[in-house]
């Protein structure tokens, strides 16, 4: 019988390790794409050589609503094929497709027509619409993003780059007091190449757009062969008629024309991307951190040095004394030594949140070590979204490792109740809202809808590896020797003594997010302006100083509380722990209302429901994370100071 369940064991283990590598084999594409830059190696140009450009997403930070390219009715070419993309890009509503637009590399084209469109009330109705949310279209030449120039009123030689350029604009027009809609419908662009002396190749370094509202004029009947007047190719300028510009209205006639320069630039291709990373002030920028980090070492160091001292005075007091007497007269965190590690209430959750935070600080500190060495640039364009959920699901092993141990450490016997829970706890939750957020979406016929393919992509990678993965850790986990406790817990709990009001749990959770929410609401700022303000973030060297800062201050203001909290007598500690760090996450949900009212310009309900409804998924998952940081670090506090002194 024993060798015939040991056979039995060691069958199931290969089944395990089997389905492991199945699964392994099935996303390792994926996971080479995720890490793979596309655009990354240089492409050299000859001259004369095409360059196709291709169009992204319309986006609005208004609306925060993003649109494919044709879902306006703007000229297509003959086979709209779209281009492959990774899983960040479909989260993110990249739609990436091919354009009419073909450039020759140093020959400059002007007054190209590109085709001719005749609104109806329908076509008319869509491009207003997305006029009056000031929608950009967004392009892309060689990888390179296109953006519009915008000189600074304050500066004379200081330019801004805005990424993509409006569909129109609307206003006022010879004396009309009516505002009307004008589309822009002449684009001027500029190639800038960085041109090698020696081979004649050419590198492509910008990709800058001027784009003009023009009403064209033509004589006769159009054909292939018509010559507008306002758009004379032989003429010095380019546009020789701007004063007039093209209304948007039923049974218009639009006709969309482009210019394209070349202009040889000093910029090395290696350098190229730095015009598209510096768009933000980096003095303020890099000041700002500078001092936040300043402020938060010092506070951090001042609390190090009185927690070392005071701990060695209690822990040289407490061994010291000899009679019976005097350790009757003991006062302070010794006395509760006896219940100090009685479970806490409802165990099985505090387990379940502990490894998911664990899960989350795995994915995040090896997202980072990418993120630093430059592997998630932004050239690779969702590639820091896709590497974020493959890590998470990979992570989900040491999820159900530390669960599994931390379980059987409060002496819970079915393993796989507390797999089950963590593999479904935290990710059902963040699901069940993404799903209704991308339902909303989906109502709104916009491309950032995640479609069903990938829908099932994702449940695929939770389902089929994360949860697998989960159940595999536990196993392990729960197969360790529990973690043995340094004192004995007695049988009969101990009365708590009435608490003075600054320990008042709720009050002291409360006081305790404060210090880690300050360690990061700087970058913070940086961080939501490049995600609803659409602009690109790039320290990652920062925010990993950041990170660990704030894994610093959450293993000290918890450390902190939680000796006082012992001080008095308390010995509650073990939800407290968790809540008084992971409180954070409620001033960063409060700091994105406040950042919501005071720099997004978002008006309508679904706009909104979608910001709330993301930064509530974020906050959480915040919460989940300096939580377990905060638990783990008063965990090694109490288990470290009771194992100091002698407990008779």
């Amino acid at each position: 019988m024993a060798r015939g369940a040991l056979a039995f064991q060691q069958q199931q283990r290969r089944r395990w390790i089997s389905l492991c590598l199945l699964l392994f084999f099935f996303v390792h594409v994926d996971v080479a794409r995720c890490f793979y830059l596309p655009g990354v190696a240089p492409q050299d140009f000859q001259l004369g050589d095409e360059l196709k450009v291709k169009v992204n997403k319309l986006t609005s930070t208004k609306t925060q609503l993003p649109y494919s390219y044709y879902s306006l009715p703007y000229c297509p070419p003959e086979k709209i094929v779209d281009s492959a993309e990774n899983l960040g890009e479909v989260l993110r509503g990249d739609r990436i497709e091919n354009s009419p637009y073909v450039f020759k590399m140093r020959e400059p084209q002007m007054c190209n027509v590109l085709c001719r469109v005749t609104l109806n009330a329908k076509t008319a109705k869509a491009f207003k619409e997305k006029i009056d949310d000031e929608y950009r279209v967004n392009m892309i030449l060689d990888n390179l993003p296109l953006v519009v120039p915008i000189r600074r009123p304050d500066q004379e030689n200081s330019i801004v780059y805005q990424h993509g350029f409006h569909v129109g604009l609307r206003g006022q027009y010879a004396g009309s007091k009516e505002e009307k809609h004008f589309i822009h419908n002449h684009l001027t662009f500029t190639v800038k190449i960085h041109k090698d002396p020696v081979t004649e190749l050419s590198r492509i370094v910008g990709f800058e757009v001027r784009p003009f509202s023009i009403r064209h004029v033509y004589d006769g009947q159009w054909n292939e062969k018509t010559r507008l007047k306002t758009c004379d190719p032989h003429a010095k300028a380019l546009v020789t008629n701007s004063e007039t510009p093209q209304e948007v209205e039923d049974k218009k006639e639009i006709i969309f024309t482009y210019d394209v320069n070349f202009e040889e630039s000093d910029v090395k291709w290696a350098s190229r991307w730095d015009t598209y990373l510096l768009m933000a002030d980096d003095q303020i920028h890099w000041f700002s951190i500078v001092n936040s980090l300043m402020i938060v070492l010092f506070l951090s160091g001042m609390v190090a040095m009185i927690m070392l001292r005071t701990l060695y005075r209690d822990i040289s007091k407490y061994n010291q004394l000899e009679t019976q007497e005097e350790a009757q007269e003991e006062t302070g965190w010794k006395l509760v030594h006896g219940d100090v590690f009685r479970p806490p209430s409802n165990p099985d959750l505090l387990c379940v949140y502990a490894g998911t935070g664990v899960q989350f600080f795995g994915m995040i500190v090896v997202t980072m070590m990418f993120a630093v060495l430059g592997f998630l640039s932004p050239s690779n364009r969702g590639g820091l979204m896709t590497a974020m959920l493959l890590l998470w699901v990979f992570m989900g092993l040491f999820a159900g490792y530390f669960a599994a141990r931390l379980y059987k450490m409060f002496k819970g016997a079915e393993w796989k109740k507390i797999a089950l829970k963590t593999a479904f706890l935290f990710p059902a939750t963040v699901f069940a809202i993404f799903f209704i957020l991308n339902a909303v979406i989906w109502g709104q016929r916009s491309s950032g809808a995640v479609p069903f393919g990938t829908m099932f992509a994702l449940v695929f990678l939770w389902f089929g590896i994360s949860v697998p993965l989960v159940f595999v850790g536990s196993y392990v986990g729960f197969r360790k020797p529990a973690i043995e406790d340094p004192v004995k817990t007695n049988k009969i709990p101990r009365q708590i003594p009435e608490q003075a009001w600054y320990m008042n749990p709720a009050f002291s959770i409360l006081i305790g997010g404060i210090l880690p929410f300050g360690a990061v609401f700087i970058e913070l700022f940086f961080i939501l302006t490049s995600i609803w303000l659409q602009q690109f973030y790039y320290i990652f060297g920062f925010l990993f100083i950041v990170f660990l800062i704030l894994i610093v201050t959450c293993a000290e203001i918890t450390i902190v509380l939680c000796y006082f909290q012992l001080c008095s007598e308390d010995y509650l500690w073990w939800w407290r722990s968790y809540l008084t760090s992971g409180s954070s996450a409620l001033y960063l949900f409060l700091y994105a209302a406040f950042y919501f009212f005071t720099k997004l310009e978002i008006t309508k309900p679904v706009s909104g429901m979608l910001y709330f409804g993301y930064m509530l998924i974020a906050s959480y998952s915040f919460f989940v994370l300096t939580g377990t940081i905060g638990f783990y670090a008063c965990f090694w506090f109490t288990r470290l100071i009771y194992s100091s002194v002698k407990i008779d």
